[in-house]
């Protein structure tokens, strides 16, 4: 039972130390941006975020054109 609490335990800590480090892009603007004015600062992380949350869903809508195509030509005959 110590072994497996010990074992989450340093697999929680593990885990902490490699997500805890935030995305390259959101620190060079807040970097940049504590130079420039709060509304450009907040324009500029926010356009960031939706950059790399855009990404993934262009590359699945490549993978999966074709599937795509056929659910709208069966949504539009029905």
């Amino acid at each position: 039972m110590k072994k497996q609490l010990f074992l989450v335990v340093i697999a929680l800590i593990v885990v902490d130390f490699a997500f805890g480090q935030g995305c390259s892009q959101c620190k060079l603007l807040a970097e940049q941006g504590s130079k420039l004015d709060e509304n450009s600062f907040g324009s500029s992380i926010n356009t960031g975020i939706l950059f790399l949350i855009a990404i993934p869903y262009l590359i699945l809508m490549f993978f999966f054109r074709k599937q795509i195509a056929r659910l709208f030509k069966r949504k539009a005959k029905a």
